[in-house]
């Protein structure tokens, strides 16, 4: 008797629970939605308790699917280290953690997205602490919830600036910056991925998906530049990172692991 599988039956997420962090975010809610159309239902976590509670709620409204919010802070590693609890109580299992939360280039701290000279090592340590060891702890702590799952897998966010220095000549003259510490955790993130994956294997696992800049509201000239450098000629949408994360999530992915898919319009490729 043939074990093929359909892909419908691969790409299902029907039963199972899908943790993403940074789910009130732009991205992050773009990708909680298409877990959710799949069928998981998701534990969507964001330091932001109101926004978390009201993405959560049209999840439920567009896919009846359950979900719920956590509130956490991810400069709170105790916070972290209890996360897997809390969303165990409500939902029982935990199979897919999508870490998505993150300090991005343009998140509003000191010391962050101004000259090389200005950056401010205090800023450097709360990124690596939100951007990285957030998830290290995170992951540490729903181990066993994945390795239960049958189906674990962990999918880390990281960026194009994980993979490749920035082009500055797209920054002259303009307001926008590119911290070294957004660039050296979104790296670290990508072979902790790699580290992962041959660690918690075989029963989870661990993949990461690279993004491109993404478009939002994006000013001149910066956006030009940057679509003239991008072989397919624009900025990513949120919706670009979607099929990514279900592809990873899912049993389409079953032997995948370790590693990290470009959804960067070709940014990478020369």
């Amino acid at each position: 008797m043939s074990t093929e599988r359909s892909l419908r039956t691969m790409m299902s997420l029907a039963g199972r629970v899908a943790l993403v962090t940074g789910g009130a975010g732009h991205i992050g809610r773009a990708l909680a939605n298409g877990l959710a159309e799949l069928g998981a239902n998701i534990a969507l976590v964001d330091i932001d308790a109101s926004a978390g509670t009201e993405a959560a709620a049209k999840l439920t409204e567009s896919w009846s699917v359950s979900a719920e919010a956590f509130a956490c802070d991810f400069e709170q590693a105790a916070a972290v280290q209890d996360l897997p609890r809390r969303v165990r109580e409500k939902f029982g299992r935990i199979d897919v953690i999508v870490n998505c939360a993150a300090f991005v280039g343009t998140s509003g701290l000191q010391g962050w997205a101004v000259p090389f000279a200005q950056q401010s090592d205090t800023t450097w340590r709360r990124a690596l602490e939100v951007n990285l060891t957030a998830p290290f702890i995170l992951v540490q702590a729903a181990a066993e919830d994945l390795a239960a799952s049958g189906h674990g897998s962990v999918i880390n966010i990281s960026s194009i600036y994980g993979l490749a220095g920035p082009d500055w000549r797209l920054y002259e003259g303009t307001a926008l910056g590119n911290p070294a510490a957004y660039a050296a955790s979104k790296g670290g993130l990508l072979q902790m991925t790699r580290w992962l994956a041959t660690t918690m294997a075989p029963r989870v696992r661990v993949n990461a998906v690279a993004p491109g800049g993404v478009f939002r509201a994006t000013p001149e000239p910066f956006l030009s530049r940057y679509v003239a450098r991008t072989p397919l000629a624009r900025m990513a949408r949120e919706d670009d990172m979607k099929g990514a994360v279900a592809y990873l999530a899912s049993d389409l992915s079953a032997y995948v692991t370790g590693q990290c898919i470009a959804v960067d319009g070709g940014w990478t490729a020369w």
